[in-house]
């Protein structure tokens, strides 16, 4: 037997030097945790041979790969087995390949069919040639088996562009006359796609490419954790009215996206508020076709600086040209550390301790730049500051910054709020 037959599922018995003796039928069990399995019966005749020189040799084909007969063995033993099965690919890779060999000089006559773990059709092949009509939906253009299967044996099938939705298990089976012949699971495992950036770059892009020519009638969108929309393409043109404000101007796609099929979104200015899964989906006649999602990780701006410096800056750089109705707001807990609104300061909003220490940018509508600058730092100051853009009540940008001041420690009369004499 095969050195690997227990991690490979090949339970393959070589016999050699034959005699007549040898003729009967031969039985493979397996026995686990004191239980005996029969898993297959096979009947061998051994013919006269035609010269003593001549020495044949048999192969016993014993493929345990039907899934009912493994879960009968225990669960230690259905692990041990299938690991041996599992393929492990990255997503974004252009493809991946399911392995199944078997016996050679298949008869035209079978059929094979690869399916999923909801029992989908991957791929079907019969009479001698693929039938993609009988494929699911979400697997049509994504699938290849080899040429000359039947000669070969080799029903292995290659899975395009592979993505965490696609991870699970699936099963090749060989019928003829609507009986099983041959059965065997495959278990693949897709990592997830994560991109990680730091606050304070222009733009991230989340990567996704799918099969080539998608045709003009597909509506292509990217969502987000909360399930707002981010970006939609439809009718071979973007659709910023269906956008989340919050995404509005943020986001772009490729040109000549259906012809190359780069479904990349460009997300500009990220902040920590952006992290999450983002989920890619392309849809026809309302019809789910594709499915990705992809993770941002976006690590938070920290600032330090010494108590003593003379002032320090709190960046935020967004989408340029704002309009002149939006509001800003920086905060600090549940203090207003500075307002801008109708194009201009609001010093009578913010909270006293922080009067004549506070600047931003001018002409900050038009940059994009809505950093402040805080003035003369002390230990008191540290702690989180968020600055927030509105229009019209909703909410449009926000972002936090971590501010860590340098200094001796207050004490506690130090450390109490500041309060104005009457």
């Amino acid at each position: 037997m095969k050195t690997d037959a227990l991690t490979t599922g090949d339970l393959s018995l070589t016999l050699s030097k034959l005699r007549l003796s040898d003729s009967g039928n031969y039985t493979c069990t397996i026995t686990a945790f004191g239980n005996e399995r029969r898993l297959r019966d096979i009947q061998l005749q051994v013919k006269e041979p035609n010269s003593d020189l001549v020495e044949f040799w048999v192969l016993l084909v014993l493929l345990i790969v039907s899934f009912g007969i493994i879960m009968g063995l225990g669960g230690f033993m259905r692990r041990f087995i299938i690991r041996g099965r599992q393929v492990e690919v990255e997503e974004g890779e252009e493809s991946v390949q399911l392995h199944f060999k078997t016996t050679h000089h298949l008869s035209e006559d079978v059929r094979v069919e690869w399916t999923d773990r909801y029992n989908r059709k991957v791929h079907v092949y019969q009479n001698s040639s693929d039938r993609p009509e009988e494929q699911a939906q979400v697997y049509r253009d994504r699938t290849e088996m080899k040429e000359d299967l039947l000669r070969t044996g080799d029903l292995s099938l290659t899975l395009k562009y592979p993505t965490v939705r696609d991870r699970g298990e699936y099963t090749c089976r060989v019928y003829k006359d609507g009986k099983l012949l041959r059965e065997k699971p495959v278990i693949l495992k897709v990592e997830g796609r994560q991109v990680e950036v730091e606050e304070e770059v222009e733009s991230v892009q989340l990567p996704l490419k799918t099969i080539y020519h998608l045709s003009e009638d597909v509506r292509v969108e990217w969502r987000d954790r909360y399930n707002r929309k981010v970006h939609v393409y439809q009718n071979s043109s973007d659709r910023p009215e269906e956008q989340d404000q919050v995404y509005r101007d943020r986001t772009e796609m490729k040109e000549d996206l259906l012809r190359t099929g780069d479904l990349s979104l460009t997300l500009k200015y990220p902040t920590v508020r952006d992290r999450g899964v983002y989920t890619c989906r392309v849809y026809k006649d309302g019809n789910l076709l594709r499915e990705k999602p992809v993770t941002l990780k976006v690590e938070g701006r920290k600032v330090k600086v010494e108590e003593g410096e003379e002032s320090v800056h709190l960046p935020f750089k967004t989408t340029p040209h704002l309009s002149e109705d939006v509001r800003v707001e920086w905060t600090k807990s549940s203090m207003k550390v500075h307002a801008y609104q109708n194009s201009s300061d609001r010093p009578e909003e913010q909270a006293q301790v922080y009067r004549d220490r506070t600047e931003m940018k001018e002409d900050l509508l038009r940059t994009g730049d809505l950093s402040l600058t805080l003035k003369y730092p002390t230990v008191r100051d540290r702690g989180e500051y968020t600055c927030r853009v509105y229009k019209d009540g909703h909410l449009l940008r926000e972002k936090p910054v971590s501010l860590k001041v340098e200094g001796q420690s207050p004490t506690e009369t130090e450390a109490a709020p500041l309060i104005q004499p009457r």
